[in-house]
Parts: C-alpha cells; sequence; structure tokens
C-alpha cells in the first residue's frame, strides 16, 4: 500500500470511529417517528445540534427513498422529501455488518464540493431494518486526525506522458536552446543558489531557458530566472546569503554533481534528451522529464549511480 493510501485509510479510520457512536445514537431514537415525515423532522432537527461537522441528516427507506426533509442547521429543506437517493455512489455500497457506512468521498449534487456521507442502518425492537438515517459532510469541515499529511515517498517511479509525443519522437531532434549555449555559467549560478543563498527547490526548464525557485526565507512564493538572469551571475545578489541547511538529505558537495548530471542528459543524445528537471534539497529528490514526455522520480544518489547509457535505454 502507498504512503498516499496509508494516509486516505488512516484518516478515514479516524473518522468511522469519530461519527459511529453520535449517528448510533440518532437512529437509535428514530423508529419511535418511522415514518412519518414530521415527527422524523424534529428529531433530526435535535440532532443535527450535536453532530456539528454535518452539512444535512436526512431518513431513508430501504429502498433509499427520502421520508423526511434535508436537515441542516439553518433550517429545514423540504424539496429533497421524497428524493430517491439509490443512485448516489454511497447507496451502491455495502453496509458492513455493524450497520454503519462511511462512503467513499465523492463530489457532492448540490456544492459541488469533495465530501462524505455516513450512513447508519435503523432497525426497529425487533431487530428488522425500518432504513438509514445519512449525513452529508463537506470535507472541509470534517476534522483532521494529528498525522493527516502523508509523506511523499523516495522509491523510483517511472509515469508515461503524453502518448502523441511519444508516438512522434523519433520524428524530432533536440533544438539547441539559449540555455544550452550557456550552460556552464547557468549551472554555476544554481549551485551558487542552492548552495549558499537559500534555494531548497528548483526546477529547471532546459529546451525553454528558465528555472523557477522557492528559497527557505519565502517558500510559499516562486521566483522565475529567466535567460537574462541565468547568463548573469549578479543574479545571485538578489538572493541573501544562508547557510546550508542542516536538514537538507542531498549533501552540499554533491549538489554540483547533480546538476553536472543533469548537463549531461540534455547533450546525451539529439533524440532522447532532457528537456525539464527538478531537485529538492529537503526530501533529497530529483525528477527529470525527457523528450518522449516520460518522467523519472528518484533520491539524487540514485540518479548519480546511474550511467548515461542507462537513462538512454530507461526512456528510449
Amino acid at each position: 500500500m502507498s504512503e498516499l493510501k496509508k494516509a486516505i485509510h488512516y484518516q478515514r479510520d479516524y473518522l468511522e470511529k469519530r461519527l459511529h457512536e453520535p449517528l448510533a445514537e440518532i437512529a437509535a431514537k428514530l423508529p419511535t417517528a418511522w415514518p412519518q415525515r414530521e415527527a422524523l423532522d424534529t428529531l433530526l432537527e435535535e440532532a443535527i445540534r450535536h453532530l456539528s461537522e454535518a452539512t444535512f441528516v436526512y431518513a431513508l427507506n430501504t429502498e433509499g427513498v427520502q421520508l423526511s426533509d434535508n436537515i441542516s442547521r439553518s433550517g429545514v429543506l423540504p424539496e429533497h422529501f421524497g428524493r430517491d437517493r439509490s443512485q448516489r455512489p454511497y447507496m451502491k455500497e455495502v453496509v458492513p455488518a455493524d450497520g454503519f457506512l462511511l462512503s467513499e468521498a465523492y463530489i457532492s449534487l448540490l456544492g459541488r464540493r469533495p465530501s462524505l456521507t455516513a450512513l447508519q442502518l435503523v432497525r426497529d425492537a425487533d431487530g428488522t431494518a425500518l432504513g438509514f438515517l445519512g449525513a452529508d459532510f463537506d470535507l472541509r469541515n470534517l476534522p483532521d486526525s494529528s498525522d493527516a499529511l502523508y509523506e511523499e515517498p523516495t522509491e523510483w517511479r517511472q509515469i508515461k506522458g503524453d502518448p502523441s509525443i511519444r508516438g512522434t519522437l523519433f520524428l524530432q531532434s533536440r533544438t539547441e536552446s539559449l540555455m544550452d549555449r550557456n550552460m556552464d555559467t547557468a549551472l554555476a549560478i544554481l549551485e551558487e543558489l542552492f548552495t549558499e543563498r537559500g534555494v531548497f527547490q528548483g526546477v529547471f526548464h532546459f529546451s525553454s531557458t528558465r528555472a523557477t525557485v522557492w528559497t527557505v526565507d519565502d517558500p510559499y512564493r516562486y521566483r522565475i530566472l529567466t535567460h537574462e538572469s541565468l547568463s548573469d551571475p549578479d543574479v545571485c545578489l538578489a538572493f541573501p546569503h544562508e547557510p546550508y541547511p542542516p536538514e537538507a538529505l542531498i549533501p552540499r558537495d554533491d549538489v554540483a554533481r547533480v546538476l553536472q548530471g543533469l548537463k549531461a542528459l540534455r547533450y546525451a543524445d539529439e533524440t532522447i534528451y532532457l528537456r525539464s528537471a527538478s531537485l529538492n534539497l529537503f526530501n533529497g529528490m530529483v525528477s527529470l522529464t525527457f523528450s518522449c514526455d516520460g518522467s523519472h522520480y528518484m533520491t539524487w544518489d540514485e540518479f548519480l549511480a546511474r550511467s548515461i547509457e542507462f537513462w538512454i535505454g530507461a526512456t528510449g
């Protein structure tokens, strides 16, 4: 299971534990009012006051037809009475044995927002299923677990690009860019920015001669360095001196080796060549996008361990 899937699973488990008990308590009160619309509305209006994250609550029969109005904290929405929800994604999922289901996320019909629906089975005193208590949640209103943000994996990944580009690969060849003509100066400037001037992330567009960089002092905004900037060492003076970050996963002395490796791939072949690349000091990752539009993501040391011949074969 990927780190992303693990994070989603962990967050869903957190939400299920948080929502199951209050919905079960509400559902236990509904059989006394079933299936009277006004009586159900009254109980649900009281219930939503104690379910602050919910957008709407409502009651459904076993066929997925709504027996109550939509109840929100701001009032009653009567136009939803009698609505057939049987074709909504959450009604097509299998309800677990405990009677509680937290749906997969979907885009809501009304708000066009990423949402979840929780369903709790409603039973009478004899255990016969009467229908469901439904509660809709906008994802932005749901709490996060303390470890909600996942860690980006570091294993090698290859992602296929545009098939139309790959299909015409051997009809094209590398056209010399302004950055190609001035590559050594551009890479020397980038090395200075990474090792001495606080840049920690950069995306290098060799074919269109520009670089986009992010700095530790202002990480939420990027700077675009055009051909003029990448050919003028004075640009370094616009970035204040910063010590090399101790948290960086790429050793300071290896930044130049990585940049030289990118240069070698740019010139390695006239048909299969490096079009763009990125470098991040803190996660230690390098990305490569070739003329065939295929992309590779790997750690810096994996990148340095591969020969030019490997890359031509891996992308051809």
